[in-house]
């Protein structure tokens, strides 16, 4: 059982990057243009023995607003709106698909939104077999989706393990009604478990159950029966996300009232009843917020130093060239990143003009290259040799990041991070606040160019 000493988190609860990327998104900037944005994708496809692909799609359509998301999502139950936007994705596959070598294999794919399931089940088989017609997919893919099961029907599953998805993830955050109504989720306990049977009587590999703490009218003991519950399903993975309160990012959260948030100190209570609960219950607490069954691919991955992190949080497929569809979604491939338009009108724009729909990006600097493999490996291995840094990079590592190892002995007297023979490794503790961790290596934070607004760090 993981014990979370509640002072040392109290200590470094503090605003900082996920490193779902670096450099993060706020750095991604509009001098980024489409040109570049070709450029790096017939250099890459041109490469001897380019990567696996890992593709993204947006759906942002959701039937209704719930009011804690920080997601980018679109409220609309007009089909015709939907069946429209879909077309474009189409035709950015289409697009995209004229520069990328045919032979490169699909290793990973993942539809995040909104809501996937907000299509119809003729919908999803629709663009699925869209997709699969045109990308060769490799035979132990990692093919997930994200459902929501207030508007789920079992069709929805059928048409899902027709097109070759085998994980599932979906939502639930609390099962009190109390705190449901005040998120505006009404998500009964039954269909919950309804959605989970079906997934498991169609045969699909893998589901995950998110839960949020720091919602409101959240209790110790309330949130404590819903994660005796959860525990009861036995999902095989669970994200545990600390709700962020940031209604100058996402309007729709001033829809929560700050009063009727839980008071810090329990909300502290409930991640560590939470964190305690999920790992006595034989979850290995994969790091951050995620936790898994120890014969999960995630905690097999975890193991063998095999984890990775791109922008739907930890996976198991390092390396991949992500290429993401939709609006708002982020391409990560080669030395940049991109991202699509963020509405319908400027993403269908640039698609009728035959342009990639992008709004901004980012060129990685050989600095960039350098901070992403140390804060991949703090992040995913939990461990840093810095010798292995040197032999790769050609740097003296204590010059390099003289900043960032003047702030460790701090870490290292609370018990989170352990420094011997210049390696560095990540205790249990220090997993919960990696992220505060890996702050120590960002650059961009080093050189006080950093001025974005993050998150709280747990």
């Amino acid at each position: 059982m993981f014990d979370v000493n509640l002072d040392l988190v109290k200590k470094y609860d503090r605003p900082g990057p996920r490193y779902t990327s670096y450099p993060t998104a706020p750095q991604f900037n509009e001098s980024f243009t489409p040109d570049m944005y070709m450029d790096e994708m017939i250099k890459t496809n041109n490469a001897v023995n380019p990567p696996d692909l890992s593709l993204y799609f947006h759906i942002p359509f959701c039937d209704t607003l719930c009011f804690f998301c920080g997601c980018n999502m679109l409220i609309s139950r007009n089909r015709d709106r939907i069946i429209k936007y879909t077309n474009y994705v189409k035709k950015e596959i289409d697009l995209l698909r004229s520069f990328i070598k045919s032979d490169r294999q699909v290793a990973q794919l993942h539809w995040g939104g909104g809501t996937p399931t907000h299509l119809k089940p003729d919908e999803i088989r629709d663009l699925s077999s869209y997709i699969q017609n045109l990308f060769p997919f490799k035979s132990d893919s990692e093919n997930g989706c994200e459902i929501d099961p207030r508007e789920l029907t079992r069709d929805h599953l059928v048409a899902l393990k027709e097109a070759g998805f085998n994980r599932i993830s979906m939502g639930v955050q609390d099962f009190n009604e109390k705190v449901q109504k005040a998120v505006n989720r009404i998500q009964p306990e039954s269909i919950t478990v309804q959605a989970v049977d079906w997934v498991r009587e169609l045969g699909f590999n893998s589901i995950n159950l998110d839960l949020m703490y720091g919602l409101p009218f959240q209790t110790l003991s309330e949130f404590e029966k819903t994660v005796d519950k959860i525990i009861g399903i036995s999902p095989d993975r669970i994200a545990l996300f600390n709700y962020a309160h940031v209604p100058w990012m996402k309007k729709h959260m001033t829809l929560i009232k700050p009063e009727d948030l839980p008071a810090p100190e329990i909300k502290l209570e409930i991640l560590k009843m939470s964190v305690a609960k999920l790992t006595e219950a034989g979850y290995t607490f994969i790091g951050m917020d995620h936790f898994a069954k120890p014969e999960d691919d995630l905690s097999i991955a975890l193991n063998e130093k095999r984890l990775y992190r791109n922008f739907q949080g930890y996976s198991t497929n390092a390396g991949a060239d992500l290429y993401a569809m939709g609006i708002t979604s982020i391409s990560q491939f080669g030395d940049v990143y991109t991202q699509n338009w963020k509405t319908e009108k400027e993403y269908y724009e640039a698609l009728d003009s035959n342009i990639v729909p992008i709004s901004k990006g980012y060129q990685m600097t050989e600095d960039d290259k350098l901070r992403k493999y140390v804060i991949t490996k703090v992040m995913c291995d939990f461990e840093l040799d810095f010798a292995d840094v040197e032999n790769k990079f050609s740097i003296n590592f204590d010059k390099y990041f003289a900043w960032g190892l003047s702030n460790l002995p701090e870490l290292i007297d609370d018990g989170l991070i352990s420094l011997e023979n210049r390696k560095l490794k990540v205790h249990e503790m220090g997993r919960l606040l990696i992220r505060n961790v890996a702050m120590n290596f960002d650059g961009f934070i080093e050189r006080k160019e950093d001025t974005a607004k993050y998150s709280r760090t747990v």
